[in-house]
């Protein structure tokens, strides 16, 4: 069924109300997956029942971490989904996103660790591909840039050394923290993954460039390499 297109009346707006209602009381806690999306969408294509897509957006896609943070395509490949219903979705993860990345510019990375692996977290524990990326700090370790270095398959990306110490030195940056996701769940180090940390840290450390971590990230949470005592 299209987006959109659907009964001309049907009786889904006494429960868009109540679900509503139940937001304003008691906030969004007091509703189910489900229902925050039926919601949302109910807001994208309002003449149309939107639970029995819901449910199946959050079974295609193993719950709502994995529906914001899933491709446009990958999503528009439920049937229901328009551009429309896509966009609502994305809009939020955009928000998200924005609102997590904001408190980490606003102050020093290292005390506000938490928050940096909440941002993280948010953005790639559940992407199907492995991602690199490095941030950037300068002298009070104040984030100053946030780039994917690379992309890669399932469980394999690439990242090299020079590339990355380069790229420091063209932004003056003062330290790094290095940082890719698992598509598998799994946090644990690779032994690629120790050999390439150590190999950028000790490249940076000839040059005055200190690397402060490498986080794993993944679905089933987070490891640190150097909490691990591996850097």
């Amino acid at each position: 069924m299209a987006e959109g297109v659907g009964k001309a009346s049907h009786d889904g707006a006494g429960h868009r109300a109540r679900l509503r209602q139940k937001l304003a009381i008691s906030g969004g806690e007091a509703l189910h997956d489900h229902e925050l999306i039926e919601y949302l969408l109910a807001l994208a294509i309002p003449r149309r029942d939107t639970k029995p897509l819901a449910k199946a957006l959050l079974r295609e896609f193993g719950g709502i971490g994995g529906l914001v943070t899933a491709e446009w395509d990958a999503i528009g490949r439920v049937p229901g989904m328009g551009d429309t219903s896509i966009a609502a979705i994305k809009i939020v993860q955009a928000t998200m996103l924005r609102m997590l990345r904001n408190t980490v510019a606003e102050r020093p990375v290292l005390g506000s660790w938490q928050a940096l692996l909440d941002y993280l977290r948010a953005d790639m524990a559940w992407l199907g591909i492995e991602r690199v990326r490095v941030l950037h700090l300068n002298s009070r370790n104040m984030l100053i840039r946030d780039e994917t270095m690379s992309e890669g398959s399932v469980d394999e990306a690439a990242i090299y050394t020079r590339e990355v110490i380069r790229r420091a030195m063209d932004l003056g940056s003062a330290a790094l923290i290095l940082v890719h996701n698992h598509p598998s769940g799994s946090v644990d180090p690779s032994r690629q993954d120790i050999d390439i940390t150590r190999q950028i840290a000790e490249a940076g450390k000839r040059l005055g460039i200190t690397v402060h971590d490498h986080v794993i990230i993944g679905a089933q949470g987070h490891s640190s390499m150097r909490a691990l005592g591996l850097l």
